[in-house]
């Protein structure tokens, strides 16, 4: 007994005609209707009678129908899970990611799932959320870690919460504290009259610490704009200004800087892990997906 020959039979069984079988498993039909006729010697029973215009299965047929039909279930499920594991040999994911979170958050995650599958490829795009969000829904990434609530929410979308980060003041030690000396924190308010150092349009820190201002009935003062991650808290490094950051960020890249937190109820963010809500991710995507989310 052959497995083709089952499919064969499952083909015939559901369609009740050869002809229409043999286009189902693209196959030509005197080659179906010889393996079925060996499929019947093999089993020492006819499978279906043949009437003019009217198949139908015999009693031993109806017998074999369930058993043939779980035979190509649980070979297809095999199929199935075998490359499930290839995937996680071989592959790539790819993760798009706001920069403070690249910065932050995926180094230590990254590192851990590349020691446990250093064959799959990891390509990261950087980008605000509405980019990322973006390209998510025209199928260029495959998970995306944003900052919620989403510029433009979408249904087409599935988003998990991942962790609700708080933001700091960062500032240069050669410089004065914000807010004046020996303050432990620091108030949006106390930003008034502060140089920034400001993020590029579509930064989704920018439009946080420029609605926090304005929210407290100023407009920030800007010394430098238009920098990514790395150029601000350079920025800051040489004395230009300050700058509102992830405190994620600031204790992985803060290193000759000051920390300053803001005080209650202060100011944070929610990143999400996001991918879309129609078609699964990849088995190596989906692994990624589990270690971001018991991190």
């Amino acid at each position: 007994m052959q497995f083709q020959q089952l499919q064969y039979f499952v083909a015939v069984a559901e369609t009740r005609h050869f002809t229409r079988a043999a286009d189902m498993v693209h196959v030509a039909q005197p080659s179906l209707s010889q393996q079925i006729k060996a499929l019947e010697r093999e089993l020492g029973a006819d499978l279906f009678l043949r009437a003019r215009g009217n198949i139908t299965l015999t009693a031993a047929g109806e017998a074999l129908l369930p058993l043939a039909r779980r035979i190509l279930a649980d070979a297809d499920t095999a199929r199935h899970e075998v490359q499930e594991l290839v995937q996680l040999r071989r592959g790539r994911v790819r993760l798009g990611a706001t920069p403070s979170v690249c910065t932050g958050l995926l180094p230590d995650v990254l590192r851990a799932f590349h020691d446990r599958y250093p064959g799959i490829r990891l390509l990261i795009e950087e980008g605000g959320s509405h980019d990322l969000v973006r390209e998510l829904a025209r199928g260029a990434l495959d998970l995306a870690l944003v900052v919620l609530p989403l510029p433009s929410p979408s249904p087409a979308l599935t988003t998990v919460e991942l962790l609700r980060e708080d933001l700091v003041v960062v500032s240069s030690p050669e410089a004065p504290a914000p807010g004046g000396p020996g303050r432990r924190t620091v108030r949006v308010a106390d930003l008034e009259g502060e140089r920034l150092v400001m993020f590029r349009h579509g930064y989704d820190l920018r439009e946080l610490t420029v609605a926090a201002c304005r929210a407290e009935g100023f407009e920030p003062d800007l010394a430098v704009e238009g920098g990514e991650m790395d150029a601000v808290l350079g920025f800051v490094r040489a004395g230009l200004g300050v700058a509102v950051v992830p405190r994620m960020v600031a204790t992985r890249s803060g290193r000759g800087l000051r920390v300053t937190p803001l005080a209650r109820p202060g100011l944070h963010r929610t990143i999400a892990l996001a991918h879309r809500s129609d078609v699964a991710p990849p088995r190596a995507a989906r692994e990624l997906q589990r270690m971001l989310l018991e991190r």
